[in-house]
């Protein structure tokens, strides 16, 4: 998520709390810190952060 301009502002447990600054205002999403996530997991932080699935795939 850095890759897409999110910057990290706190961590609480395995939970990490991301945030990105845009002209409409801030962006925040909680991402959990665990060795795999599930379909629906991903997609629900993606749509969170208002991110396409493309535009992820293409920051990786």
């Amino acid at each position: 998520m850095e890759r897409l301009g999110f910057e990290q502002v706190r961590q609480t447990g395995s939970h990490v709390v991301m945030k990105k600054q845009t002209e409409g205002g801030e962006i925040g999403c909680v991402i959990p810190m665990h060795r795999e996530l599930k379909v629906g997991t991903l997609s629900g932080i993606l749509k969170q952060a208002q991110v396409t699935v493309e535009e992820f795939i293409e920051s990786l």
